[in-house]
């Protein structure tokens, strides 16, 4: 059967003690392909793949391990979070698979409720509600609204664990996470230039992206998440990153990829460089022979 993908985000990025053991967790069960850490984010997004039970046992041991591990109340860093394990997606890299995806996040959301820790759908399983919604003002603010019955967690208790906080359960389709790197130190400006990309103030469609201080790099960030890639290329929004930095004073680094790629933006990306017209991956050699395997 083919293999699901998951990809958790886990409120560490400096302690590697810790970000090794979360990553031997998931790999007892499934196939751990890429660990992304970052220190000032003070997170780690790992990706993985494997089957519906594969990926339900390898992500509930990590959790576990988080919980060990991490304690929010000392957490600190640029991205923001509501628990050790803050997000915790599951994504049919075939869109005939969303169906199984869907039905193992809600599995595993049920059984992280047994570990006592809240838990909170979000993406296909929550029909309008994304990991913004749950992590504006971070865990005090959440637990408030929590005590005032504005948000009601979906399994496990009504109170965020002191030390773990709670999660966020889901299923989606594969999005690209991508950092872009600008010079200098004004926030104000990379939390402008995020705007004008992003889709809730008019930028491109399934656009989410902040703008952030990262101290010990120096610089500050635009943090992207492109939810659908065909209809916001990837390309096409750095460049408009890049058209809008440039307006402020402020120039473009670098960039990062934070995670893995899919094939079809790369080679939409490669097409437009090269000026090829419909450049798609079955003109690319090795994905036509995977696809004719």
């Amino acid at each position: 059967m083919f293999p699901l993908e998951a990809v958790p985000n886990f409120s560490e990025g400096r302690d590697r003690l810790t970000i090794d053991a979360i990553g031997a967790a998931l790999a007892e069960y499934a196939r751990l392909l890429d660990v992304h850490s970052d220190a000032d984010h003070n997170r780690s997004v790992y990706t993985l793949v494997g089957s519906e039970e594969e990926l339900v046992a390898a992500l509930l041991g990590a959790i576990e391990t988080a919980r060990e591990h991490i304690d929010l109340r000392r957490q600190e860093g640029a991205h923001p979070r509501i628990g050790a394990a803050d997000v915790v997606p599951i994504v049919p890299i075939r869109d005939e698979d969303a169906d199984r995806a869907r039905a193992a996040a809600l599995e595993l959301a049920r059984r992280v409720g047994e570990l006592a820790l809240p838990v909170f759908l979000y993406g296909d399983l929550a029909p309008g509600l994304g990991p913004a919604f749950f992590r504006r003002g971070g865990p005090a603010e959440l637990q408030r609204r929590i005590d005032a019955g504005e948000v009601t967690p979906d399994f496990g208790p009504s109170r965020l664990d002191e030390q773990a906080g709670g999660v966020l359960v889901g299923s989606r389709p594969p999005l690209i996470a991508f950092n872009v790197n600008l010079a200098g130190d004004d926030l104000e400006a990379a939390q402008e230039v995020a705007r004008a990309v992003r889709e809730r103030d008019g930028g491109f469609p399934g656009v989410r992206a902040l703008g952030l201080r990262l101290s010990e790099a120096g610089h500050v960030q635009v943090s992207l998440n492109v939810e659908d890639w065909r209809a916001a290329p990837l390309h096409e929004v750095v460049a408009a990153v890049e058209r809008e930095a440039r307006a402020k004073g402020l120039e473009v680094t670098g960039s990062e990829l934070v995670g893995l790629l899919p094939a079809g933006a790369a080679v939409a990306a490669a097409g437009s460089l090269l000026r090829v017209t419909g450049l798609e991956p079955s003109r690319v050699l090795e994905l036509r022979l995977l696809d004719d395997d």
